[in-house]
């Protein structure tokens, strides 16, 4: 083997060392994103979950602003109540059909 020759086998033992070492940081930046990928998901799905916690409590509290007695106008209450009455009448309505 001559010198040019283990020069550029030298050169070459140098540069796949450099692209083992790439590919193991990349092996390890790709490890830490895709914990980091799972710990968003499961923080979305938490909040997805809080935010229709929110809405159902937030239409009971509608629901029972409705029917409070404590309206000024009782004949407002009582339209309301109607309302309501008949939006589930048509709701069975449909689930019959």
């Amino acid at each position: 083997m001559t010198e040019e020759d283990k020069k550029l086998l030298n050169i070459f033992e140098a540069r796949l060392r450099h692209f083992m070492y790439l590919h193991d940081e990349l092996k390890h930046e790709n490890a830490k994103l895709k914990q980091l990928l799972a710990e968003k998901d499961d923080e979305v799905r938490r909040l997805e979950n809080s935010r229709k916690e929110l809405e159902v409590r937030y239409a009971n509290l509608k629901m029972a602003r409705t029917i409070s007695i404590h309206d000024k106008d009782i004949n407002d209450t009582k339209q309301r109540l109607s309302r309501l009455v008949r939006e589930v009448d048509k709701c069975i309505a449909l689930l019959n059909e």
